[in-house]
């Protein structure tokens, strides 16, 4: 192995198991000093417990690495504080933030409570916000700084279920593109990774169950483990990546995307105001045509404007 972070000092958040963990052990391994931070909260958030950033921080030692555990959640500003004061408070100062801590309350959005909406929001968005703003001062100082958030598919996309976390993941993406614009010119890269890999939190979602504890490994989830999705990730936080600011890369297995941002594909346009006739005509024509509905309708509902199909 390279030593590619040799001397770094890294925060990892939510790094007491699944893909933080993974990033936690690659860090060490490649000589950064690494901050494991998690409360050891259940997927909701609710309860703590030391032992699993503990583990951690016992298994990079007993590698040979360097590690402090961090218990602090990430979901309020003095949290954030609090975590970036570990580091800088054990090795001087902090030359990576990676924000991967979260949690799901997933429910269809129609019966989501405001404290389901809420805590989410808190954990991811108002999270990565914490722990950056507070690094972000050290970071624009030292004229030095890499920070790497965690997206999803579920915010870049859309995911059933998941109007707070999507949403969050989403506003993760903004953030991300926002920040690199504001720390760029301090020698700071800002990037994100929208991971797809099988952990405890994929294991509660439709369509992921295969990766429950006790269920069968099949080669396919075998190559959608949490320590894929770190090398990527740890990439972004080396000098060699220096001049790549601003991005946001899919990586699961093998694979690594990079995500093209939001820019328009179809355009009409008139001189002066469009009325909603014009527009019934040429929307479906122009813009929209060949683009599928996500979630069509069922037959047999009656949906005014809908065209009615010939009877076969």
């Amino acid at each position: 192995m390279g030593k590619k972070l040799e001397g770094k000092s890294v925060v990892i958040t939510g790094s007491g198991r699944g893909i933080g963990r993974a990033l936690a052990m690659m860090a060490a391994a490649e000589g950064a000093k690494v901050v494991v931070n998690d409360p050891g909260v259940a997927m909701d958030g609710s309860g703590c417990d030391q032992s699993p950033a503990d583990e951690v921080v016992d298994a990079i030692r007993s590698a040979g690495g360097t590690a402090v555990p961090n218990y602090d959640s990430v979901a309020s500003m003095q949290g954030g504080e609090n975590i970036i004061k570990t580091c800088v408070d054990a090795f001087g100062r902090v030359d990576c933030l990676i924000n991967v801590a979260g949690i799901l309350r997933d429910r269809m959005f129609f019966n989501m409570s405001e404290q389901e909406w809420d805590d989410v929001i808190a954990v991811h968005l108002k999270g990565h916000f914490a722990c950056t703003k507070a690094a972000a001062v050290l970071m624009r100082q030292q004229r030095y700084g890499r920070i790497i958030n965690f997206s999803s598919i579920s915010g870049l996309r859309g995911n059933v279920g998941q109007a707070n976390y999507g949403a969050a993941k989403a506003g993760i993406a903004g953030f991300t593109r926002v920040v690199a614009r504001d720390l760029g010119r301090y020698g700071v890269t800002c990037n994100a990774i929208a991971p797809m890999a099988i952990t405890r939190m994929t294991a509660s979602v439709p369509g992921q169950r295969a990766a429950a504890p006790g269920s069968v490994v099949t080669a396919e989830v075998q190559e959608m483990r949490p320590e894929h999705i770190a090398p990527m990730t740890l990439y972004l936080a080396t000098d060699d990546a220096w001049d790549i600011n601003g991005q946001i890369f899919h990586v699961s297995g093998g694979m690594v995307s990079l995500a093209q941002p939001e820019t328009p594909i179809a355009t009409i346009t008139k001189s002066g105001k469009w009325t909603l006739e014009e527009l019934a005509t040429l929307v479906p024509q122009y813009l929209t045509h060949g683009i599928p509905n996500p979630a069509p309708p069922p037959d047999d509902l009656n949906i005014p404007g809908r065209p009615v199909k010939a009877e076969a």
